[in-house]
């Protein structure tokens, strides 16, 4: 049995943040109904790199986590689409949603309206800056975010323009955090029977995942410069060309660069580093940088990988994503599981029982708008009716 099974899950969400958060609920046992206007679907149904899909509304953008979940096309505008809506409050655990403040008023997404239909309900905002401040009100995507919290500014080379982070890891790093704000909320439910509302702001979760970055920042008042593939002081910590392309070293400590020099065949260089105090490593850099960058190029950077793994030197051949996918190593772990023809990642982790899977393969644009109405006591007739006057939209109908 998976930890939230039982659970149903309001997802009004769109494009990544909110709906990578539905995902992880919903991988983890939870009901999650997505629910979509009847005339604008999810953005991300029209986005990927398979056009037949997006014109199918079911683009790859939507397919990443829009798995297991049921979905529902309601127009919140009308009153009788709120109506159904606030029956479907009165049955759920958690709503989710990400609009702005004035679509949550046009559409009646109100916490305080919400919590009086359902007192215990977990509620979860995640907007692009929070529900408090200056900007509140603004809207954001995770590039936006981006350079507005600095990361852009901390990636990329010293001498350089600011270089965004190429895959939205702002916005599934916010439907992580969300995730896990929402399970606390649930555990602090079972234990005081109240409901809780939740404030996820992107800009916030920016500063989280790059929390070293900020702490340093915070204390000194200089932010850390980018240093590209190269760090400053370690010459252990960086990429350097092989025979046949890029590796990756993470010799961070002493002791790991030690081994490092050892692996090269630089035994006296690797007492040296190892007798040296960690202040004084710095001093060193340019030099072993360049005995390594000679030593390196000898041999393929598949060869380094191996090698400095086995003498306890984190490094990695530098990869494509095509190309890690394909290794063995992922083959072993629960993070891609297969739904119908459709791979997906699933979640990070995995347990000893009940982990996270898929229940079923992405689902179009209200295909269980049956369902979940009849689970109202919506009959076919009165879906028909509701139908007829755009209220909502089934596909099969």
């Amino acid at each position: 049995m998976r930890p939230f099974e039982g659970l149903r899950v309001l997802d009004l969400t769109h494009v990544f943040a909110g709906p990578f958060c539905a995902y992880q609920l919903s991988v983890l046992g939870a009901e999650v109904i997505k629910i979509e206007p009847v005339g604008q679907h999810d953005m991300t149904r029209a986005e990927g790199a398979d056009t037949a899909l997006n014109a199918q509304g079911m683009g790859l953008s939507f397919q990443a986590q829009g798995g297991g979940k049921r979905t529902l096309a309601l127009d919140l505008k009308s009153e009788q689409g709120r109506e159904v809506f606030d029956r479907l409050v009165a049955t759920a655990e958690v709503l989710v949603q990400n609009y702005t403040s004035h679509a949550v008023e046009e559409l009646g997404l109100e916490y305080d309206r919400l919590s009086a239909l359902k007192p215990d309900l977990i509620y979860c905002a995640i907007s692009g800056f929070g529900a408090t401040g200056p900007k509140a009100a603004h809207a954001a995507y995770d590039v936006v975010i981006q350079a507005f919290t600095g990361i852009m500014a901390a990636n990329g080379q010293a001498d350089g323009d600011p270089v965004r982070v190429g895959p939205a890891m702002v916005d599934y790093g916010t439907g992580a955090q969300a995730a896990m704000a929402i399970s606390a909320a649930l555990f602090g439910r079972s234990r005081n029977g109240l409901g809780r509302r939740i404030d996820v702001s992107m800009a916030d979760c920016a500063l989280m995942l790059m929390n070293s970055h900020t702490a340093t920042t915070l204390a000194t008042g200089h932010a850390p410069r980018p240093h590209g593939n190269q760090d400053p002081t370690l010459a252990g910590y960086a990429t350097y060309d092989t025979a046949d392309g890029q590796v990756m070293i993470g010799a961070f400590t002493n002791t790991q660069m030690a081994n490092l020099m050892r692996v090269i065949g630089q035994d006296a260089r690797a007492d040296a580093i190892q007798a040296t105090p960690r202040a004084q490593i710095r001093a060193r850099r340019e030099e072993d940088a360049a005995v390594l960058a000679e030593a390196l190029a000898t041999r393929t950077a598949a060869e380094w990988e191996d090698r400095l793994n086995a003498a306890h030197v984190p490094a990695a051949r530098v990869r494509g994503l095509a190309e890690a996918l394909e290794e063995e190593q992922l083959a072993t772990r629960p993070v891609i599981q297969t739904a119908g023809d459709m791979a997906l990642a699933v979640a990070g982790f995995g347990f000893d029982h009940g982990g996270p899977s898929l229940d079923h393969a992405p689902r179009a644009h209200g295909a269980d708008s049956r369902s979940v109405l009849a689970e109202l006591g919506i009959g076919q007739s009165e879906f028909d009716a509701l139908q007829d006057q755009g209220v909502v939209f089934s596909p099969s109908s």
